[in-house]
């Protein structure tokens, strides 16, 4: 009896540390997510600033402690979020995009020549980065992290200027993409790596004569083969007999030819594990808001266990479908379903208003 009842009180401590556990799970999503949203509006205000007259100058200023900087165009991309970006260009050739200039910033004349290259640096803005407000703060009391968890380290830390992480001490990108074709103010670019809506700072021609470095060397943790691909990537029945209802309504304006094309895009970029370390060493259910805004490369650094991978459903979202997918611990991929997400409006010429324009190029 005695041994009943010290077992019943054991049972009764358990629950309330598991229900203390699940509370303290929740609230931490919920500071997450309000985080999120404050930073998605500090941006939103930021950009809604007006810069301050000449005449409310002063006649001698002191020289600039920076410099600021204009977009002269927008990307379009297939990849509606970070997660599920790749993490670096050219990784997935499928990966298409369209760089819209400003015609008030660039004139047409400014893209001649363009289109005789192979491929282009796009210089951008990381700007879906959360923690965009340190650099409107005093730099010496950011606290940016020096160091960031680095994917192929599994968690290992890196100096964050050693690695290609977005949450840098300036929220600057640059990318290498191929050049499908120009058109007026627009560039059709493939193999990219960037979200829709970045902001475009500058572009530039690819030059191998000096941009390809011959015995250039890189870490050893670099050159592991197959760090992040998956074992396999299979498409559920219920996947293959939805996709086409999904593309009836995106086919007008997907940069992508046929349903069977986009399958194909989708395999690539689950070919590469694209989960943060957080979600690969501590598989939890994400909501869509959350999952939309995780992030794309390092991770921060927070502690997680490893548990089972099979009843989390994960979200990638290309060309306004929402595609859900289960991955086990042997890295088996299978995608289970295809929906279109709600209120995704796109406006931008599609693969059969750049098909004259490709010629004899096929994307």
């Amino acid at each position: 009896l005695f041994y009943r009842r010290k077992c019943a009180r054991l049972a009764a401590r358990v629950r309330e540390v598991e229900a203390s556990l699940a509370v303290a799970a929740e609230k931490a999503a919920a500071e997450r997510r309000g985080r999120v949203r404050a930073q998605q509006s500090l941006r939103r205000a930021l950009s809604q600033q007006e810069p301050r007259s000449d005449e409310a100058r002063p006649a001698k200023a002191a020289a600039p402690a920076s410099y600021p900087l204009a977009p002269i165009g927008t990307v379009q991309s297939c990849f509606s979020t970070r997660n599920g970006t790749p993490r670096q260009p050219l990784v997935v050739t499928l990966a298409r995009a369209t760089v819209v200039l400003d015609p008030a910033r660039v004139p047409a004349a400014a893209l001649e020549g363009l289109a005789s290259y192979s491929h282009c640096w796009i210089l951008y803005v990381f700007h879906l980065n959360t923690d965009l407000d340190k650099l409107w703060k005093d730099p010496a009391r950011s606290k940016l992290k020096a160091k960031v968890r680095v994917p192929r380290l599994k968690g290992g830390k890196m100096g964050v200027l050693a690695t290609r992480s977005p949450h840098r001490p300036n929220p600057i990108g640059l990318s290498v993409a191929k050049v499908e074709a120009v058109d007026g103010h627009t560039l059709l670019l493939s193999g990219v790596d960037l979200v829709d809506g970045t902001p475009v700072l500058d572009i530039k021609p690819y030059l191998p004569y000096s941009d390809s470095v011959k015995g250039a060397a890189v870490p050893n943790w670099l050159e592991v083969d197959g760090a992040l691909a998956v074992e396999s990537v299979h498409f559920s029945e219920h996947f293959i007999s939805a996709l086409p209802t999904c593309w009836t309504h995106i086919q007008q304006q997907s940069l992508y030819a046929s349903a069977d094309e986009f399958q194909d895009l989708i395999k690539q970029v689950l070919s590469w594990d694209i989960r943060s370390i957080s979600q690969r060493t501590h598989p939890h259910q994400v909501s869509m808001e959350a999952d939309a805004n995780d992030h794309c490369g390092e991770d921060t650094d927070d502690d997680h266990r490893d548990t089972g991978h099979c009843g989390v459903v994960y979200h990638l979202h290309l060309e306004g479908i929402d595609v859900s997918y289960r991955i086990d611990q042997g890295s088996n991929i299978v995608v289970e379903d295809a929906a279109l997400l709600p209120d995704v409006v796109q406006k931008r010429h599609g693969y059969l208003a750049w098909r004259d324009k490709l010629g004899s190029s096929v994307l």
